[in-house]
């Protein structure tokens, strides 16, 4: 359901570009990602952004989803780093698609821009239609805006805010998750608070599907208040991509209901969340950590969820 901005701005079905995966257009990607060569560099090659890129033997060749923290601010050169080097690995011929907020098609010119270059409006059909229609894989990134503007003082912490949607989206399509944590494009910004409370007071929520309102220093504004577009600072970009994680019904060796349900999609988040979180903590260089609920995720956490939580078992992520 678009938010009531993209409805006023494009009417009922909100922006006509980013649900269609046939939208893609591998030329255009193939002369973006030698656009953006100068600027992601790795290796010996010089570049505005430094970049490191761990485990991509770990993506399996059939569709998966790739589950990433989010961060940067609304340039989100965290995405930019990792596509540039996923279509440098793999080649046009196997598309991935990144799921995006509305916001990024409230513009038609820019909306079809970053369509053709695989980016859908995040939502359960696209990501479906995506994964089973297009045997095609996705990039989620479910912190989203609370994520992506984090204070810089939590950069190197996972945070999905209780979010566990993308988990049923890849149950539901039969795809394994790859858990990707990154650290970097937190440092070519300072964010100092996210302004969720402000933003729910005013009803951000409700007018454009926008979580936050912060408060941060960067280029060229110095300080800003409002999600606001920067010129990032040059930064180290580091990715460490982790074994793929099974999302297939396991059942503890119950009967399928709703409850035992809820059971296995908390269990594989955790086990995505702590997979990321010990990515961060080895960038972070601080001792490895399993990661539990954040105080947000806590807090988002409905009291049915903590009376079904299973424990996080080990888990080989091979399939039989």
């Amino acid at each position: 359901m678009p938010s009531r901005l993209m409805q006023w701005l494009h009417g009922e079905h909100g922006p006509q570009h980013g649900v269609d995966p046939g939208e893609f257009d591998a030329s255009a990607v193939v002369d973006t990602v030698s656009k953006l060569g100068s600027l992601f560099a790795e290796g010996d090659t010089r570049g505005y952004f430094r970049c490191s890129y761990d485990g991509f033997e770990n993506i399996p060749d059939e569709p998966v989803m790739v589950v990433m923290n989010h961060s940067g601010g609304t340039t989100i050169p965290d995405v930019w780093g990792f596509l540039a080097h996923w279509y440098r690995r793999f080649g046009s011929d196997r598309p991935i698609h990144a799921m995006g907020h509305d916001m990024v098609f409230s513009l038609d010119k820019v909306g079809d821009f970053f369509a053709k270059r695989g980016v859908l409006r995040a939502s359960r059909t696209s990501c479906l239609r995506a994964l089973m229609g297009y045997k095609r894989d996705v990039l989620v990134l479910p912190g989203g805006d609370r994520e992506v503007w984090r204070p810089y003082s939590k950069r190197f912490d996972c945070d999905f805010s209780g979010r566990t949607g993308y988990v049923r989206m890849a149950m539901e399509a039969g795809a394994r998750i790859v858990p990707v944590a990154h650290a970097g494009a937190h440092e070519t910004l300072m964010v100092l608070s996210d302004g969720h409370e402000f933003a729910r007071k005013i009803g951000l929520h409700r007018i454009a599907r926008a979580e936050i309102f912060p408060v941060h220093l960067s280029l060229p504004w110095g300080l800003a208040v409002g999600p606001w577009p920067h010129i990032p600072l040059p930064a180290a970009l580091r990715y460490r991509v982790a074994e793929p994680i099974e999302t297939r019904w396991d059942g503890f060796g119950f009967e399928r209901t709703e409850s035992s349900e809820r059971a296995w999609v908390n269990e594989v988040d955790s086990r995505v969340r702590a997979s990321i979180q010990r990515g961060l903590d080895r960038f972070a260089g601080r001792p490895e950590a399993s990661a539990g609920p954040t105080a947000n995720e806590a807090a988002a956490a409905t009291t049915d969820d903590a009376h079904v939580q299973a424990p996080v078992r080990k888990h080989s992520g091979a399939r039989t």
